[in-house]
């Protein structure tokens, strides 16, 4: 069975980095576990109901996992690159702008900004109006060396209520965004961001444009 953050808010709290190449988990006592990748025997797990070949890692973030959560947790990796997403392996990477952000701050009522770990994107964009990635949709964009080709809009879950630090609800994400944004056309409901299909794979960087493609 898949886990992720609506079943298990505290994953949230554990931070995954690469140290070498290694996986490293941080967990927040402070404690590092990282390690060799092993590969161990093939299984097939249900993503977002859809059937995903992958296999078991091997390795010490199992036992920690487990520790931490409080119920047995393994490690797998998909046996084909861009598997473990959602939408499956057409959605390579994801938008929101901050200033998306700022207008979700303002129709929940918030002081404090909002933080985009919430949202889990993979590019932040400074800079536009509010919304302004929903006007992309149909079209190429290029982002630092990649260009992606802007497909939907994302519909959100209840994991964006919980804070990305603690695991804990903390904002009504779900009720403010349809509130202002219940009359957006659109395939998923409670729209924020747009999801891309990578039709041109290249580095991107902090800081680097983000522009229309020439055709």
């Amino acid at each position: 069975m898949l886990l992720n953050a609506k079943r298990v808010p505290s994953l949230l709290a554990v931070r995954a980095e690469l140290d070498d190449g290694r996986p490293l988990l941080r967990f927040p006592d402070g404690s590092d576990v990282v390690g060799d990748v092993e590969l161990g025997p093939r299984i097939v797990t249900s993503f977002f109901g859809r059937p995903v070949e992958g296999r078991l890692v091997e390795g010490p973030w199992n036992d920690a996992l487990s520790a931490f959560v409080g119920r047995p947790v393994r490690l797998a990796r998909t046996e084909r690159e861009g598997d473990g997403v959602d939408r499956g392996r057409l959605a390579g990477a994801t938008l929101v702008s901050t200033g998306s952000l700022d207008a979700l701050r303002d129709a929940a009522g918030e002081t404090l900004p909002v933080d985009g770990r919430r949202f889990r994107m993979t590019i932040g964009i400074d800079g536009v109006d509010p919304h302004a990635e929903d006007e992309w949709i149909g079209d190429r964009v290029r982002v630092g060396g990649a260009t992606v080709a802007v497909r939907e809009t994302v519909g959100r879950c209840a994991v964006t209520t919980l804070d990305p630090e603690r695991g804990v609800r903390d904002l009504d994400t779900l009720g403010t965004i349809a509130a202002y944004r219940g009359d957006v056309p659109t395939r998923e409901p409670l729209p924020f961001g747009v999801w891309c299909e990578v039709v041109e794979p290249g580095p991107v960087a902090v800081g680097d444009p983000v522009e229309p493609a020439q055709r």
